[in-house]
């Protein structure tokens, strides 16, 4: 009977070590998580803009620049239609001034960065002040933003005034500035066509009381306006 009571003590005290002091049951312990963890959902990404051509830029207006006659009209200065005779040569020289005691406009060509209308360069025109019909006479006063139609015979160019230098015939480097592809900086490359309107600064000159003039005739200083072309159209 002893025997029989110490076993069912025992039993009882095996069954307390598994159930917490208070009566309540312990609770199991959680099975270890195995396996491969979630996968965290990709970030959303912007879409990619779409890509734009670049723009087009369209060249410079240019034509041949052949040498040829050209009728010249500077609306602000009152001169329509003056006659423009190329001839091969150097600004002013001989057959030139020739030119311009006729009462036309001189364009020399054939050296340094000199070319015909609209040619990728400088297009020099020089005429008289203030002798013969003295078609340049209010030259000086033209501003920039002027325009100056040159017309030949299948087209019509439209050149803008930028600039005003002044060209001394004492000076060579003055001289190459002058006839220089791009006018007044005879080391750059063309990449425009400009003009040049060159007369005589006889009036400015006398007034400094300088009257050097050359075997022709010419002071010492030029004016020369600048112009670049900014459009051609066919007549």
């Amino acid at each position: 009977m002893g025997a029989v009571r110490s076993g069912l003590v025992v039993g009882a005290l095996a069954l307390a070590g598994c159930s917490a002091g208070d009566g309540t049951p312990t609770p199991a312990p959680r099975p270890a998580v195995s396996g491969t963890p979630e996968a965290t959902p990709p970030a959303p990404t912007t879409p990619a803009a779409p890509q734009v051509p670049a723009p087009v830029v369209a060249p410079p207006p240019s034509t041949s620049g052949a040498p040829r006659r050209a009728y010249l009209t500077v609306p602000a200065l009152g001169l329509r239609r003056v006659l423009v005779r190329p001839y091969v040569g150097t600004p002013d020289d001989r057959p030139g001034t020739a030119i311009q005691d006729a009462g036309d406009l001189a364009a020399p060509h054939g050296s340094d960065g000199l070319v015909g209308p609209g040619g990728v360069g400088n297009y020099l025109v020089t005429g008289h002040r203030t002798s013969s019909t003295r078609p340049f006479a209010e030259l000086p006063a033209l501003r920039p933003g002027a325009r100056v139609v040159v017309e030949t015979r299948g087209q019509r160019l439209v050149y803008e005034i930028t600039r005003t230098r002044s060209t001394s015939f004492r000076r060579p480097a003055s001289l190459r500035a002058q006839s220089a592809a791009v006018p007044g900086h005879p080391a750059r490359t063309p990449t425009r066509a400009m003009i040049t309107l060159s007369t005589c600064a006889t009036p400015e000159d006398h007034a400094a009381r300088n009257f050097w003039s050359d075997a022709l005739d010419n002071p010492e200083h030029r004016i020369d306006k600048i112009g670049v072309l900014r459009s051609v159209r066919p007549l």
